[in-house]
């Protein structure tokens, strides 16, 4: 159901905030939590599924507690769009770079990088620098995560 939409409710969004609490909640817990029967969700999580508002499953994971204690927050500009595809194309390969926006802005993208020092970071400053198209970068490095969170928006109902 690619590119189809259909219209979420509140019962979707409590399933949904459940679900991005943890991914391993039962139907039947779920269901306890919103007052839904177990097939009632059941049937609910399919269709979310079915029209990817769901789009998987997944862990997070403490970087820091796996040796990725250096975050880095790296602007990078294309000399022209098109440089765009082979960026691309080497962010999906590079395991560090965490999430890549393509913005409007002084700077084509923003990069989220985890990496375990200083020495690394500068490798793949280095390798990102080196592709041809790149116009300019600018890093800055994270002293702190505030919040780093991916909430459910829109209509929150336990209806």
């Amino acid at each position: 159901m690619k590119g189809e939409n259909f219209a979420l409710d509140g019962v979707d969004y409590a399933i949904l905030n459940c679900l991005k609490q943890n991914a391993r909640m039962t139907s039947s817990e779920i269901g306890k939590k919103i007052n839904l029967s177990v097939s009632a969700v059941i049937e609910r999580i399919k269709k979310l599924e079915k029209y990817e508002v769901i789009q998987g499953y997944t862990v997070s994971l403490n970087q820091s507690k796996m040796g990725n204690g250096l975050i880095a927050i790296m602007e990078v500009s294309l000399e022209h769009p098109k440089f765009y595809d082979g960026f691309a194309q080497m962010i999906q390969e590079n395991p560090n770079i965490q999430s890549c926006y393509y913005r409007t802005g002084e700077f084509d993208f923003i990069l989220t990088i985890y990496t375990d020092s200083a020495d690394s970071l500068e490798r793949i400053h280095r390798s990102v620098m080196n592709m041809e198209g790149i116009q300019a970068t600018k890093t800055h490095f994270v002293l702190k995560v505030v919040k780093n969170d991916f909430n459910v928006i829109g209509e929150i109902n336990n209806a």
